[in-house]
């Protein structure tokens, strides 16, 4: 994966296999001859004309071609397969009705890892804290909301007095799996809306979308707090803490990659069960960027791009981290040096006209970059001009807040009912999924781009500070902040 958190974020890196080329011959209905399954069992999305009889003769193809369908998603026309055929991606390209195809990855199915996530920062709370937060209690906050330095910079704080958000709405986040049984969760857990979708199907059996290893996996608990912890008198408060919250694993055991079937998967399941939001703080492994012109990389774009124009279409609002790379996304070329990470990183120059951080830059997704308590562009957040859409509290060591809320990155919810410091476009991105679930909460006739059109609306944006010469574009939309920074309290007031 790249889980897009910080304290030194939660990024990943991968490496180079084997990488078909675009085959050139002419298309044909099914391949005639089967290549001998002697390579390493890779995963593959097929994308192709949707509907049933497409999948089913393409299906067809794929068998003779040495691949096995996993699941076939009919109403976008991608389908996932298994291969060891290392031609398995070239033959099926020839196929009638196929549009792209590649594989999801350069390592074997099979292959195990270990993560390169930084570790978070327990709310380990002084006594004068302590006190804070018995007071804040008394007053109707939570007891940890004065550490939240987060909730007034957007005026989450103030929009909770006038619309907590409706009940009617359902943020997914789909991330490295939810500990709904936190009692700062626990309330607003929608277990019928939440799969483990790890390998492309979607299993709903209760339980599975908690993590796989709470020491490791606990990026998805701590997106989920921000976003819709519950004002119960427990822990922190979340920007929406009304509406409800659903959990999407996409993330491998022990790897944390996520793959772009797991992704597909999740985008196609929230559709089709009623989701209005979804949180993407992660981009798809093993490519930091996806190349349009690269068959493999084009086909991960195509797929995820299909579902993610689905959930769309279903009136979902997509909302995605930018990044933790302090990357201009609008330049003319850009240095990946981390790609593919699961297996061997190698450098390359990439055209970001051409190559797309995904899903972040898929149409339609609200691209979020981050910022600190002095509301600077956090020092590690992705930026660009026409790219970032807008931007949100994502925290930044750098930038140190007053008393009592000492550090600078942002406190949430933690798997086994704790609570800690995460920082990261990881963590900017479920602010405006909160604030997205409150403008639909208040407009819930809202379609998707009119939801984008609100947040951007009333988004409030500092200009670029004086002297940044990373920061283009004018006091009202740039690279920094897009539109501005969001503002939850416009979200809910009445126009």
């Amino acid at each position: 994966m790249r889980a897009l958190g910080v304290p030194v974020g939660l990024a990943l890196v991968a490496s180079l296999g084997f990488l078909p080329q675009a085959a050139t011959a002419a298309p044909q209905e099914a391949p005639r001859t089967t290549a001998a399954a002697d390579g390493p069992l890779l995963s593959y999305v097929v994308n192709a004309t949707p509907g049933k009889a497409s999948a089913a003769r393409i299906g067809k193809a794929i068998r003779a071609a040495g691949g096995k369908v996993v699941v076939a998603h009919e109403k976008i026309g991608v389908l996932v397969v298994h291969s060891a055929n290392p031609q398995f991606a070239e033959t099926i390209r020839t196929v009638r009705g196929v549009q792209s195809a590649g594989a999801t990855r350069t390592a074997p199915l099979k292959a195990s890892g270990t993560t390169d996530i930084g570790k978070p920062q327990k709310a380990e709370l002084s006594k004068s804290a302590r006190l804070a937060g018995a007071k804040a209690k008394a007053a109707g906050e939570e007891p940890l909301e004065s550490l939240q330095w987060d909730l007034p910079a957007i005026k989450a704080d103030q929009a909770a007095k006038v619309n907590p958000g409706s009940k009617k709405v359902t943020v997914a986040v789909i991330d490295t799996g939810v500990d709904d049984t936190h009692p700062d969760l626990k309330p607003n857990f929608s277990a019928k809306q939440s799969a483990n979708c790890v390998g492309g199907v979607a299993d709903t059996t209760p339980g599975s979308w908690r993590p796989y290893d709470p020491a490791e996996d606990y990026h998805g608990t701590h997106v989920a707090g921000t976003i819709a912890a519950a004002r119960n008198g427990v822990g922190v408060a979340g920007v929406a803490p009304g509406v409800k919250i659903s959990a999407i694993k996409v993330s491998e055991p022990k790897t944390s990659l996520f793959y772009a079937e797991n992704v597909v998967c999740a985008f196609v399941f929230a559709a089709d069960h009623g989701v209005e939001v979804t949180n993407n703080s992660y981009y798809v492994d093993p490519w930091m960027f996806n190349c349009k012109d690269d068959a493999d990389q084009g086909a991960i774009v195509d797929a995820v791009g299909r579902a993610a124009k689905y959930a769309e279409g279903k009136g979902i609002i997509n909302v995605a981290a930018a990044g933790n790379s302090n990357l201009d996304l609008a330049a003319k070329e850009l240095t990946d040096k981390s790609s593919p990470n699961d297996t061997t990183p190698v450098e390359r120059k990439i055209d970001p006209a051409k190559c797309w951080d995904v899903p972040t830059q898929l149409p339609g997704t609200v691209t979020v970059a981050a910022t600190g308590v002095k509301k600077l562009k956090s020092y590690y957040s992705n930026y660009g001009n026409g790219v970032i859409d807008v931007a949100a509290p994502g925290g930044d060591s750098r930038q140190v807040p007053d008393l009592p809320a000492k550090n600078g990155n942002i406190l949430s919810t933690m798997p086994g009912g704790d609570w800690a410091y995460l920082a990261g476009t990881s963590m900017a991105s479920p602010h405006v999924a909160g604030v997205a679930a409150l403008v639909k909460s208040a407009h819930p006739k809202s379609s998707p781009q009119e939801i984008q059109w609100l947040l951007k609306k009333d988004a409030d944006n500092p200009g670029c500070p004086q002297g940044d010469a990373t920061c283009t574009g004018t006091a009202h939309v740039n690279g920094h902040y897009g539109y501005g920074i969001v503002d939850a309290l416009d979200a809910v007031e009445q126009r």
